[in-house]
């Protein structure tokens, strides 16, 4: 999977092209920014809303205003909806640099009427390859849906409405590294990999189909509060209401309830369709170390 096309794309086109159409004074002005797509990233009805456009010139993106170091972000995102082969609509969370820290949310395309695939990753100090890849229970295209990234200093949780469709947790203590050193920044965006999105890259990107679109609103992050004399241990999430799936108030919400754990079994079992964990053929001398305690 070509993670690192998309995230020079973002980072050095931003530079080049950067433009935002709207009226200032909504919300997501406060928030977020265009970054690049020369006018294809547009903020309407006065910030409620924003739009991502592609076309066969180029696609476009925007940036948090704010950088995050343990937080949960939330987004209600509409995807790119017919034949959809091809393109990539992005949203996650990265450091810039080199050895830069990553967590994805990156949903590809297909031909109409097909399912999309939702794929995830974690990049720790520039390293990824630790992909598992869903489809969804539902058309993500005919309406808004939530999809969060929970990222606290115990754990990473990828959500859908509510439902963890996959935990990373932090076992530094056995020797696998964990992001929680670098501030990043949301990034979101629609761009072109047909090359590899759709069935390997075998199909293509239909320009007739174009320009693209996904659409995105109500977007929220929630830092957690950090004594940093005493380390990111003491780091506490600052509202207790958006943590419904965890477990009693009164501890530091490290893990998943009974219930939410029952729910990420059940999109494991139902709807993932890959799992770096089991793919022998691409780690013919092992695993990697997280694989032992955690699939």
């Amino acid at each position: 999977m070509k993670m690192s096309t998309r995230v020079l794309l973002v980072f050095v086109v931003s530079v080049i092209s950067s433009s935002c159409i709207g009226v200032l004074g909504g919300n997501l002005f406060d928030d977020l920014h265009c970054t690049w797509g020369n006018g294809r990233s547009k903020i309407l009805n006065n910030g409620q809303l924003l739009n991502v456009m592609l076309d066969k010139v180029s696609g476009s993106g925007f940036e948090s205003n704010d950088k995050y170091l343990f937080a949960r972000i939330d987004m209600q995102i509409k995807l790119v909806a017919g034949n959809s082969a091809g393109t990539v609509t992005a949203f996650f969370l990265s450091s810039q640099g080199k050895g830069h820290d990553e967590i994805d949310f990156e949903f590809l395309g297909n031909v109409s009427g097909q399912p999309y695939t939702v794929h995830t990753n974690v990049f720790c100090d520039g390293e990824g390859k630790r992909e598992q890849q869903f489809h969804l229970w539902f058309d993500p295209t005919a309406d808004f849906h939530k999809y969060s990234i929970l990222w606290s200093p115990h754990h990473i949780v990828w959500l859908v409405d509510e439902t963890p469709i996959r935990e990373y947790k932090n076992m530094e203590s056995k020797g696998i590294p964990f992001p929680k050193d670098q501030a990043m920044k949301l990034y979101s965006s629609l761009w072109n990999a047909d090359d590899w999105a759709t069935r390997g890259g075998l199909i293509k990107t239909d320009w007739s189909k174009a320009p693209f679109k996904a659409s995105f609103k109500e977007f929220r992050a929630e830092k957690y509060k950090c004594d940093w004399s005493r380390g990111y241990a003491s780091c506490s999430p600052p509202s207790k209401s958006i943590f419904s799936f965890w477990t009693s108030p009164d501890v530091l919400f490290k893990s998943l309830t009974n219930g939410a754990m029952g729910k990420l079994n059940w999109v494991k079992n139902n709807y993932m369709i890959y799992n770096y964990c089991k793919d022998w053929k691409r780690f013919p001398n092992g695993l990697p170390k997280e694989c032992q305690y955690s699939n």
